[in-house]
This record gives structure tokens, C-alpha cells and sequence, in this order.
């Protein structure tokens, strides 16, 4: 079923597909016993299976993985999709699943400190630089990482999370895109990355805004045209692209509406 729905998905012409990055299932799901795949197990699988969309995490918890096998992680994502990878990364807020599976949690200063220098060493290795590094929490002797991501200009990086003083700025410092709630704290939250682009000296137009946001077409595509002009309004506060899950995703005759209404209408805002 999965490759089914990803092979459909990518055949209406989505752009991206993204899993959680979960080792147990989060609460406003459901219970932690439901089935949670690791998710750069299956970006693989699922690279096998479409072509053309970008294949990512929404996000990865920085203290899943030390940042050189991550970086090696995504690298690999890469080169087998095509260039289809994208990290999408963050501080990690999933205590319970950490402390289960033995996984560090360390407090939250702590986390963003590594957040910053995995983003430090994701970026230096796949660019080609082998130089090591020496941060306060991550030291790398080399960081060698061949073959290199096929993405070009780079292999793109979203920070998810709109904390103001901290996760922001590190989009602003580091990331190619942003991932928001899609609500009303939406246009405050932007005017933020607007004022960290601005002290660090980075465009923000050069900054790819995408929002989480829940798609419902209705039982019988109902809320086709209350989902576009949804969309729309986003797209009107500079929302470039719009992540999340799709009500009933098994149900395949979605894409069919998706790729004959939802996507062309959203290619001509």
C-alpha cells in the first residue's frame, strides 16, 4: 500500500513526499504502539518507487543520528533517487521515544547547540570539504563523504519549527527553506525571519517558506474549492509550498482530483 500511494502521489505531479522522523508513533495520532516505520529505511524504498518527487523527513530529530552518518544518510538518499533529496531537520522534541530506545535527549539549549553544528557539518560535507571538524559537542577527523550529493547547486536543507529566537535565526543563518504552521501566527512568524535575514545579512527571498497544512478535498471532493482558496491565501503571505497529509491518503482516486484540480490551480497564483 505504501508504494501505492507514493507511485500515485507522484504520478499526479506532487512535488514532495515526506515521512515523520519517529521510531514510535506521535500521540495526536495515535498511540506509540502503532506502526512507525524508520524513516531513511523507507525514503529509500520509496525512492524506488516514483521518479520525480523530492524525497525528505519532516524533520529529523537532530539527536537521532550523529550529523556525519546523517550527512552520509541523506548523501545516499541522493545519489540513488537522482538527486531527489532534501534534509529536513530539527531540534527533536519526542522525549518518550528517546529515553525508550536509549536515545540521547540532552536539554533544549543543548539540542539547538547541535542542531547549529550538524547544520555546520551537513553543509561542509556536502559541499566536498574533508576538513575536520571541532565543535562543543561534534568532533569529526574527516569528513569525507564520497560519492557526493547529485542536487545542484547543493543538496537543500529546511529546518522545520518556528521558534523566533532560535529556530528562525538558524534558518535564516543556514537553511534553503523554513516549514511553519499554517495559522494565524503565520505572517508574525515570517515578519521574524524577515528581521534574523536582515541581522545576518541573507536575502529572504532566497529562503523557500513552506507551511504545514492539512488537505481535505471532502468525501466526495466538496472542499476542492475551499482547499484552493485556502492555498490561495498562503500563497499570498509568500507561502511557497504547502506540506502535510492528505485525509485518506489510501484513497487513491485523490490524486486523480489532485492532479486535474488541485495542482494546476495552484500553479497559476
Amino acid at each position: 500500500m505504501l508504494a501505492d500511494i507514493a507511485s500515485a502521489a507522484d504520478g499526479a505531479g506532487f512535488e514532495r513526499i515526506s515521512v515523520m522522523d519517529h521510531f514510535w508513533q506521535i500521540g495526536v495520532i495515535g498511540p506509540p504502539e502503532w506502526d512507525m516505520l524508520e524513516a531513511y529505511t523507507a525514503l529509500g524504498f520509496l525512492a524506488a518507487h516514483t521518479k520525480n518527487a523530492k524525497l525528505f523527513t519532516m524533520v529529523t530529530g537532530v539527536v537521532y543520528r550523529e550529523p556525519g552518518l546523517l550527512a552520509k544518510a541523506v548523501t545516499t538518499l541522493d545519489v540513488l533517487s537522482g538527486g531527489r533529496a532534501i534534509l529536513g531537520i530539527g531540534a527533536a522534541w519526542n522525549e518518550h521515544e528517546s529515553i525508550g530506545l536509549g536515545l540521547p535527549f540532552p536539554p533544549t539549549k543543548e539540542r539547538f547547540e547541535r542542531l547549529e553544528e550538524a547544520l555546520q557539518i551537513c553543509r561542509q560535507m556536502f559541499s566536498g570539504d574533508e576538513s575536520p571538524y571541532e565543535g562543543k559537542h561534534y568532533r569529526l577527523g574527516r569528513t569525507l563523504n564520497h560519492p557526493l550529493p547529485l542536487s545542484r547547486p547543493h543538496l537543500p536543507i529546511l529546518v522545520g519549527g518556528g521558534g523566533e529566537k532560535k529556530t528562525l535565526r538558524l534558518v535564516a543563518q543556514y537553511a534553503d527553506a523554513c516549514n511553519l504552521f499554517a495559522g494565524p501566527e503565520l505572517p508574525h512568524k515570517l515578519d521574524v525571519l524577515k528581521r534574523h535575514c536582515d541581522e545576518v545579512g541573507r536575502d529572504y527571498d532566497e529562503i523557500q517558506k513552506t507551511v504545514m497544512y492539512r488537505y481535505d478535498l471532502g468525501e466526495k471532493g466538496e472542499r476542492v474549492g475551499a482547499t484552493i482558496e485556502e492555498l490561495r491565501d498562503l500563497h499570498r503571505l509568500g507561502v511557497e509550498v504547502g506540506h502535510g497529509g492528505l485525509r485518506n491518503s489510501w484513497e487513491l482516486n485523490q490524486y486523480e482530483v489532485f492532479a486535474k484540480e488541485i495542482i494546476p490551480a495552484a500553479e497559476a497564483f
